[in-house]
């Protein structure tokens, strides 16, 4: 039988490496400032040109390399951090597995400058495929230059997975803030094109949070201290009222390395319970320290999934103090007017006997017959088919039309109004619509509810109107959309925003137009010069939604409707504000005129059909 099992090519080998260390150009940055940092580096640059495709450029002022260790430092498995396996044990330093540099250099073509304080002048090595093509010898001050160009330049399977300049600058800002967050004694810079996104002097703590995050953080921080023999703890959890619907502002640091930690993450969240609405997530800076010998950070190659020795010991210790923090802030639960409530229907006397419940089915309709899934986000962007269009049709027919009696519209009188343009005879036309339509009652300043032949129809106005509204925004996304109905501002409303929120608003202002939402760059970042004219709310909320939507992924869905969708829910009306009647007429309108009038755009229900039947029922 022929031998089949071979030894790989080395640039082979670094290849299959590299496929775990450097999943994109964000993994790069990542291991180049990493190496920065454990070189002694007080002050680290990073420039990147089309998010890192072209150019990863990053400087440091360390102390160096002697020519030898330049060579050697593209070999795998070639590091300066350990020896033996039992230094696995005790490790400090961020890099420890020599793999990073000989992963670059295998897919890219890479340029280092380096010179050790020991050396009259530096060394300059081009590599190209993990082969080094050119050495020659560079004037330059103490430190390490790395230029990585054409990242994955002979792997263009990878090369074709990376997304668009907007997503992989999103995770190169979040690496590069996690590693600004751990060293805060270390000047870093951070430029993209020639603009600069950060510019991080070396400052406490709480300055490079509000650093990173922007000035208006420095009154969500929560200080946490607390320390024992085992570990200690110290940072800043966020104040509840602040939480977001997203995890993207949430940090954990071991010995100044951030990991991903699941345990931690629950008791952070279970020290939050009872102080904030439900799906939210708090921010958190957390740093502990604890004795490398009881932890073990070799378990991927990312370096980001951890293992210790005393769970149960951190967990214990992390709780209460977290919970002190808040308390010593005097932090109150977070009041959501959003939140559903019930109907609040007053319990039957206890003497009484009550019949037992039954379910009546109408078998001649069911407006929520084939509406797919009824929760989530996977409701966003629900298609009807036909019939269910006409089904609707035909509950808004029984609903607001009766056979011959007052309730019918007048249909001629409607079309000349029409014609003539008259601003009279619309008002008038407007007035009469409340007449002509079925009584309309509003419950609990929430619900709008209505007689139909069968029972009652009940209506929830903040999804009411979120349909409405996702609706139109998508409409306007399309080529031949409508255009948007914006409202100018009389003053234009400055936001205060983190690099990377700022990056994504700027780069997004051509379909947010599309939605009534002018943004423009000032000298200190954005301002909105335009609202939707439905807008119910102040710029900063819509912004903020718009953000919160950015990471998350629904499949089939595209960003920009999910974006629609978080606008619709931040403009639409509140719940708890009263309604005028032709107001409740209008939004009952327009809601059977949706394609999916069944359903908000987040999949939750909008109408509840009572039948007559069921109120019998609860009469015996």
């Amino acid at each position: 039988m022929p031998e089949v099992i071979r030894q790989l090519p080395e640039n082979v080998a670094n290849q299959i490496a590299a496929g775990e260390v450097i999943q994109r150009p964000a993994s790069a940055v990542k291991e180049l400032m990493e190496n920065a940092v454990d070189a002694g580096a007080s002050r680290i640059d990073v420039r990147l040109v089309d998010a890192g495709r072209t150019l990863i450029h990053v400087l440091d002022n360390g102390v160096g390399m002697v020519e030898a260790d330049a060579k050697r430092c593209f070999d795998r498995h070639a590091t300066s951090k350990i020896n033996s396996a039992e230094d696995l044990f005790t490790i400090v330093s961020k890099g420890f597995r020599g793999e990073a540099l000989a992963s670059i250099a295998s897919i890219a073509h890479v340029e280092l400058k380096t010179r050790h304080e020991s050396d009259e002048c530096g060394v300059q090595l081009n590599m190209e495929g993990g082969t080094l093509a050119q050495e020659t010898p560079v004037a330059m001050k103490v430190g390490t230059q790395i230029a990585v160009r054409h990242l994955f330049f002979n792997v263009p399977a990878r090369r074709n997975f990376l997304k668009s300049d907007t997503v992989e600058m999103r995770h190169v800002i979040d690496d590069f803030q996690r590693v600004a967050l751990a060293h805060e004694a270390i000047h870093f810079t951070l430029t993209h094109n020639d603009s600069e996104l950060f510019d991080l002097r070396p400052a406490t703590l709480r300055k490079r949070v509000i650093g990173v995050f922007g000035s208006k953080y420095d009154e969500r921080l929560v200080p946490v201290e607390e320390s024992t023999d085992v570990v200690g703890v110290t940072g800043f959890v966020g104040k509840p009222a602040f939480a977001r619907r997203t995890r993207g502002e949430q940090f954990l640091f071991v010995n100044q390395r951030f990991v991903k930690h699941g345990l931690i993450h629950r008791t952070i969240m279970q020290a939050y319970e009872g102080l904030m609405v439900p799906g939210q997530y708090p921010l958190y800076v957390l740093f502990l320290t604890i004795d490398p010998a009881r932890l073990d950070v070799n378990i991927h190659p990312t370096k980001t999934e951890i293992k210790f020795d005393e769970d149960q010991h951190i967990q214990s210790l992390l709780l209460p103090s977290i919970r002190r923090g808040l308390g010593k802030h005097a932090v109150a639960p977070s009041l959501d007017f959003d939140q559903e409530s019930s109907l609040n229907i007053e319990p039957p006397p206890k003497d009484r006997v009550v019949a037992e419940p039954a379910v009546h089915i109408n078998t001649e309709y069911n407006p929520f017959h084939s509406t797919g899934n009824s929760s989530g986000s996977a409701g966003v962007g629900l298609r009807p088919g036909r019939g269910q269009l006409d089904a609707w049709k035909s509950l808004y027919e029984k609903v607001w039309k009766s056979d011959g009696g007052p309730g019918q519209v007048q249909e001629e009188r409607a079309m000349q109004s029409s014609a003539t343009g008259e601003v009279g005879a619309q008002l008038e036309a407007g007035n009469e619509m409340v007449v002509q339509h079925r009584p309309l009652f509003q419950l609990q300043n929430k619900y709008i509810v209505t007689a139909t032949k069968s029972g009652l129809l009940v209506i929830d106005q903040h999804r009411a109107h979120q349909r409405i509204l996702y609706e139109e925004l998508v409409r306007q996304l399309e080529p031949q959309g409508v255009a948007p109905a914006t409202q100018q501002l009389l003053f234009p409303a400055a936001i205060d925003l983190n690099a990377a929120d700022q990056l994504f608003v700027l780069q997004s202002r051509e379909w947010l137009a599309k939605f009534g939402l002018l943004i423009e760059k000032n000298d200190d970042g954005v301002e909105v010069q335009g609202m939707p004219l439905e807008a119910d709310t102040t710029p900063e909320s819509l912004i903020q939604a718009i953000l919160e939507e950015r990471a998350s992924e629904v499949a089939g869905v595209s960003r920009e409707e999910r974006v629609a969708a978080r606008l619709a829910s931040s403009m639409a009306v509140r719940v708890g504000k009263a309604l005028k009647p032709e107001e409740m007429v209008d939004l009952v309108d327009r809601l059977f005129g949706c394609s999916t009038p069944a359903l908000d755009p987040f999949g939750r229900a909008v109408i509840v059909n009572i039948e007559s039947n069921e109120l019998d029922q609860r009469f015996r």
